[in-house]
């Protein structure tokens, strides 16, 4: 399952990027949302990891990033005295909002819990709805 790491601390997101890799998560590390939009229209992430800053500044270009089916977005920030505020309707879409690298443990395990939230709903294959399936 992918995993799409979205920020500017090159060296945090590294480090996670290595302990999905460990695992068995494919991790993907990009800087900005448009990359982030690009990379997951390629392979649509099981969890979307996004900085609160640069989803802050642009919370519909977050949101447009693509998910797997049952995907999450998850925020994050570097300390508690660094959280730009966010809309509570963007607030609503979020799964959580971790404080990294101290919730790293946390990150971790909101991923399992995702992944096994995918395997028992059956929603690894997306099915067209009727009124969209090309005749």
């Amino acid at each position: 399952m992918n995993v799409l790491l979205v920020g500017g601390d090159a060296a945090l997101l590294e480090g996670l990027a290595q302990s999905f890799a460990a695992l068995g998560y494919a991790p993907h590390v990009v800087a900005s949302l448009h990359e982030a939009r690009e990379a997951a229209s390629a392979a649509p992430p099981l969890l979307a990891v996004v900085e609160r800053a640069l989803a802050g500044k642009a919370s519909g270009e977050a949101l447009a990033i693509p998910l797997s089916p049952g995907g999450a977005l998850v925020l994050f920030h570097g300390t508690v005295d660094e959280r730009p505020s966010i809309s509570p309707t963007f607030q609503r879409s979020v799964m959580a909002d971790l404080t990294l690298p101290l919730e790293r443990n946390r990150l971790i395990a909101l991923a399992q819990h995702v992944s096994e939230r995918v395997r028992v709903t059956g929603r690894t294959n997306r099915r067209t709805p009727p009124e969209q399936e090309a005749f």
